[in-house]
This record gives structure tokens, sequence and C-alpha cells, in this order.
């Protein structure tokens, strides 16, 4: 049987390696199959600044099923409003080693339309 999961960490710890370079903001995405979350770290990564999953009360009554598109939608405009509140405008979007594709693509775009810039 074939485990994916060292190879998304692999892949994972290159992006995180490059973003410490940069010095910048980051946001996490980490999904399961029922939830999805999103984090913004400062830029040394020792403190999460804001942070929001389809796990939190508020967003389990707006939606049945956190492990979907749309879910991964909501989260994504959650994170952009809540970095909006502490004054952050610019991150480095960390996909955490899964493709850009599918629930962690549509937390991207959310993000951008909520005023995020990666």
């Amino acid at each position: 049987m074939f485990d994916k999961n060292p190879a998304r960490l692999r892949r994972a710890r290159q992006t995180r390696l490059r973003i410490r370079e940069l010095n910048a903001v980051r946001l996490t995405v980490h999904r399961t199959n029922f939830h999805i979350y999103a984090q913004i770290s400062s830029p040394t990564g020792d403190r999460v600044l804001a942070s929001a999953s389809t796990a939190e009360k508020e967003v389990r009554t707006k939606v049945k099923n956190g492990g979907n598109v749309k879910a991964a939608e909501l989260i994504g405009q959650r994170i952009a409003e809540k970095a909006k509140k502490i004054g952050i405008e610019s991150v480095a979007f960390d996909r955490g080693g899964y493709k850009y594709h599918g629930r962690v693509k549509a937390l991207a775009e959310a993000a951008r339309a909520g005023g995020l810039k990666f």
C-alpha cells in the first residue's frame, strides 16, 4: 500500500523553506476529509495571528458538510476578513504540499476575492 503523506510533507517542507527566506506572513492550509483549516502565521512562524476552520461553531451552522468546495470558499472569505481586521493585506500562500486544486484552490481564490494579496 502506498502512503502519500510523506511525499506531501516533503513538498510542504520545501515550500516553507522558501517562504521563510522571504520572511513573509504565511497563510497555511490543512485539509482532512471532513474539515478544512486555514491560519495566518507570523513571519517567524512562532505565533498564529488569525485562524478559521469548518470546525468552528458559527461555520458549522452555515455549511452542512465541511469537506467540500463551498465550505472551503467560506473559510477563504472568513480568513480574509480576519486578516483585514488585524491589518494584514499581503501573505505567502502555504498549501501544505497539497495540489492547487479543488478545495485548496477554492479557499485561495476566495481569500483573494476577500482582499488578500498572495
